[in-house]
């Protein structure tokens, strides 16, 4: 049986599922996280509850099948039925780690109160901060267990290129893929993840307990 890891694992080497327009319902690589992928013809449904309720429900979603997936019937469904939240549908992106020392100077944040940190372990683990001058830098196991990054650009010091060379530092600091979601509607925030080397798979909603 597939796992949500392995789907993850194999997008990441560029080996996507088969664009047949169908859904694939894996279970939760943990308790914190449900929600929905999609790639090219085919998404996948990361969720403990009954695999038959969800194809009933898709079936029943009025739109174009290849869209039943991110339609907002089913996703209002789907929360309502796991009595879970959501925030937006990310672009998916992913980058190989990168060999050397990060092009620019960071230093790491071990404080557990630093804001940043105490956001960040409220959705991944292992969580890791770095602050550069004007930027800070996140990483941590989010989804599957897979690698994330993020990252925040003070207002003073934006359109000077500080997301670009942080999203890139990122890739120095990992010995394994790392995985970005962003808003669609951040144009800013996704031209600069493209041009450190992130290569758009597809998109998710993550669906995260109360």
């Amino acid at each position: 049986m597939e796992s949500l890891r392995g789907i993850l694992d194999a997008a990441a080497r560029g080996v996507f599922p088969p664009a047949d327009g169908r859904t694939t319902v894996v279970a939760q690589h943990s308790p914190r996280d449900a929600g929905v992928l999609c790639f090219t013809a085919h998404s996948v449904v990361f969720t403990d509850e009954d695999p038959a309720w969800v194809y009933e429900t898709l079936a029943a979603t009025e739109c174009d099948a290849l869209s039943a997936s991110m339609n907002p019937r089913f996703l209002a469904a789907l929360m309502a039925r796991t009595d879970r939240t959501s925030e937006t549908i990310d672009a998916m992106l992913v980058a190989p780690p990168l060999p050397g020392e990060p092009p620019l100077p960071l230093k790491e944040i071990e404080d557990a109160g630093h804001p940043r940190v105490a956001y960040a372990r409220r959705r991944r683990d292992d969580v890791r901060v770095w602050a550069a001058d004007g930027g800070v830098l996140t990483t941590g196991r989010g989804i599957a267990g897979r690698l994330e990054v993020s990252v925040e650009v003070d207002e003073a010091v934006r359109h000077r290129g500080l997301g670009r060379e942080l999203v890139t530092a990122a890739r120095h600091l990992v010995a394994e893929p790392l995985w970005a979601q962003i808003a669609p509607g951040n144009a800013r925030s996704v031209r600069a993840f493209q041009a450190a080397g992130y290569l758009p798979v597809g998109s998710e909603l993550l669906l995260s307990a109360r």
